[in-house]
C-alpha cells in the first residue's frame, strides 16, 4: 500500500475549515471488542486530531464479553458500530436494519487452531472432535463453514461437539477442546506464548477454506441515513477514520503506542499491540481503504446462505445492506 500522508496534509487544511464551520458535533462509535490494535485507526484519528479537524467530538466505546454492539446502536447508545458482516446481516434479517457504510478489513483474520496431537490434519478429521466457538454473533462464520462441509454441530461420531468458547485460549491449553477459534492478530499468538510451539499446531484459515466472510466494517441503522444532519456527521467521521487507518498502516509502531496509551486494563503490553498491529495491517490490502468491494459482499452473502442446513441468513439483502455514498463523500473530503 502506498503512503497517503501527502494527500492527507492537503486534506487537513480543508478539514480544519470544515471543522470551524460545523463546530464540534458529538459522535459515538461502539467497538466490537476491547481496546486493542484491531481498532487502531479510530484511536489514531483521535490522537492525531483528525476528528477535531472535521468538527467532531468523538467518543470511542470499547466492547467486551458482555456487550453486543448491535444492541447498543439499536438502543441509541452509539451512532455507529464496528461489526463483522455475518453478525450484522443476521441482525438485519432479525429486524435491525444495519447498513454497511465503510469496510476497513478486506481480508479475514479468523482461523481454527488445533493441536497436532489430536490427529486433525484436514477438515475431514473434524467429526467426533470438540471445537471451541465464540458466540455473541461470532459463531456465524463457523456455522456456515460446518454447513458447507455437511458436518452436524450437535455432536456424535459424524458431527462435532461445539464448546461455547470464552474469549480466551484456555480450552486448547487445558485439553477441553481439540481446536479453538482464534484470530491471526490475537488469540493465535496467545497460544504460542502459552508454550505450544507453532510446529505443534494445525491451523485452518477461513480464507483458505473458501468460507471467509468480511470483518470489521462500519455499520449504522438504516433510518439514520435519511437524517441529513446525521449523514453530515457520518461523512466527516468516516473521512477522519480513514485518515486514522492510513496513518496507522504506515506507522505501526506509533499506532501501537497510541492504542496502548488508551488501554486501561493493563492486560496488554506495547509489544502485544505492535504484534497485533502488524497482523492487522495484513488484513487491509486495498488502495481504497473503507470502500466495500461489492464482490466481497456477495461472497460473504453466498457463504451465509450456503450449506445443506441452517443457513445464517435466508435471503440476500442486496444493495439495501450497503452504500458507497458515505465512503465517496468521505473520500472527497480527504482529497481536496
Amino acid at each position: 500500500m502506498r503512503s497517503r500522508l501527502a494527500p492527507f496534509a492537503a486534506a487537513g487544511v480543508l478539514a480544519l475549515s470544515a471543522g470551524a464551520a460545523h463546530g464540534q458535533d458529538d459522535f459515538t462509535i461502539q467497538l466490537k471488542w476491547v481496546t486493542q490494535a484491531q481498532f487502531a485507526g479510530y484511536y489514531v484519528a483521535e490522537e492525531m486530531g483528525y476528528y477535531d479537524a472535521v468538527g467532531l467530538d468523538v467518543t470511542i466505546l470499547p466492547g467486551g464479553p458482555d456487550i453486543a454492539p448491535p444492541q447498543v446502536v439499536a438502543a441509541g447508545g452509539a451512532d455507529i458500530l464496528v461489526e463483522w458482516m455475518p453478525a450484522a446481516l443476521a441482525a438485519r434479517e432479525r429486524g435491525l436494519p444495519l447498513v454497511n457504510v465503510a469496510q476497513i478489513f478486506d481480508r479475514s483474520g479468523m482461523m481454527l487452531t488445533c493441536r497436532e496431537d489430536t490427529g486433525i490434519a484436514t477438515p475431514a478429521d473434524f467429526p467426533g472432535k470438540t471445537l471451541g466457538v465464540w458466540f455473541f454473533g461470532n459463531e456465524y462464520p463457523f456455522l456456515s463453514w460446518m454447513s458447507e462441509l455437511g458436518i452436524p454441530t450437535e455432536g456424535g461420531d459424524d458431527g462435532v461437539t461445539v464448546l461455547r468458547q470464552g474469549f480466551n485460549v484456555d480450552p486448547l491449553l487445558q485439553g477441553q477442546a481439540d481446536c479453538i477459534s482464534t484470530m491471526i492478530y490475537n488469540e493465535y499468538w496467545q497460544v504460542v506464548d502459552a508454550g505450544i510451539p507453532e510446529d505443534e499446531l494445525v491451523t485452518f484459515f477461513y480464507e483458505d477454506q473458501g468460507v471467509a466472510t468480511l470483518e470489521d466494517g462500519l455499520w449504522v441503522v438504516e433510518e439514520n441515513l435519511a437524517d441529513e444532519a446525521f449523514v453530515d456527521r457520518l461523512e466527516r467521521f468516516v473521512a477522519a477514520s480513514i485518515r486514522g487507518w492510513e496513518y496507522a498502516h504506515d506507522n505501526p509502531e506509533e499506532a501501537a503506542e497510541i492504542v496502548q496509551d488508551n488501554e486501561m486494563t493493563g492486560v496488554r503490553t506495547y509489544e502485544d499491540q505492535l504484534l497485533q498491529m502488524r497482523w492487522v495491517n495484513s488484513l487491509i490490502t486495498s488502495e481504497t481503504v473503507g470502500r466495500l468491494d461489492p464482490a466481497a459482499f456477495e461472497r460473504t452473502v453466498d457463504v451465509l446462505l450456503g450449506g445443506d442446513s441452517d443457513p445464517v441468513i435466508t435471503e440476500n439483502p442486496g444493495t439495501a445492506a450497503w452504500t458507497h455514498a458515505i465512503y465517496e463523500a468521505a473520500a472527497a473530503i480527504n482529497s481536496q
